[in-house]
């Protein structure tokens, strides 16, 4: 990404303007092909403005980040799991920056646009051809995401893809141990049944989309990596404990025969 857009990015003006446009194509999306339900908004009304980490299950590329937005702009405004009218476009919360793949946000003109409202771009650390390699962050992609925090909020997703139940990245816990951020766990179900995987295209109306933001975690910093990110991934519900525990969390529609079999 271009220097010049990195300073795009960077001016709150800018990214207002880009989230009010966004959010206006986004809402009947989220709220009227679709329904909305949000949990657990009391647990962001007190977060200090800066060194908070949100830690997500990945359901498509876009489509989760956008509902976080729409959001955190509604909590801004005093509202309270619900977005209601979304006056809170006129001035909307862009204090959050959201980690994405490099390659995912140079797709077209308008994810490029989307990268200018908070991308903390980083690279793929596997080969599409040789298969995955499952490696820490890039260091300058590490420190790029450690900026951020010092000076705001930041959107992580853990396993780095929409499949389900795939393992977490060593990264994170990485950002965890050296940065000590407060960590709110999110747990969205719904979007993937909704949305294509890039999140922009409907594939399936009236569908229950729910986000839920739990209350921070305790860590101990001074844990291994191994145990911190065993930690995250309980906390987003995508270990190994949950990966039977219904429906909502398979990627096809179970069989009449699965689905009245106990869990």
């Amino acid at each position: 990404m271009s220097s010049f857009t990195e300073r795009l990015k960077n001016i709150r003006l800018i990214r207002k303007i880009i989230y009010a446009l966004v959010g206006v194509f986004s809402y009947p999306g989220l709220m009227f092909v679709n329904k909305l339900q949000i949990k657990g908004t009391e647990h962001l009304e007190k977060l200090p403005k800066k060194n908070v980490l949100f830690v997500s299950n990945h359901q498509t590329y876009f489509a989760d980040v956008i509902t976080f937005l729409h959001i955190f702009c509604a909590v801004k405004w005093g509202k309270r799991n619900r977005l209601g009218v979304p006056y809170y476009l006129l001035n909307p919360f862009t204090n959050v920056y959201f980690v994405a793949a490099e390659e995912t946000m140079k797709d077209n003109w308008l994810t490029k646009l989307f990268a200018m409202a908070g991308a903390l771009t980083v690279k793929r650390t596997w080969n599409k051809n040789a298969g995955e390699v499952r490696r820490g962050l890039d260091p300058s992609d590490t420190r790029k995401i450690e900026r951020a925090l010092h000076s705001s909020w930041v959107i992580t997703f853990p396993q780095g893809t929409t499949k389900p139940f795939a393992p977490g990245r060593k990264g994170t816990s990485f950002l965890i141990k050296q940065n000590k951020p407060v960590v709110i766990p999110v747990v969205i179900q719904g979007f993937w049944r909704a949305f294509n995987k890039k999140g922009l295209k409907f594939k399936k109306k009236g569908t229950l989309l729910s986000v839920t933001f739990k209350e921070p975690l305790d860590i101990d910093y001074d844990a291994p990596s191994e145990k911190i990110l065993e930690q995250v991934m309980d906390a987003i519900e995508q270990s190994k404990k949950y990966m039977m525990l219904g429906p909502q969390h398979w990627k096809k529609e179970p069989s009449k025969e699965s689905a009245t079999s106990p869990s």
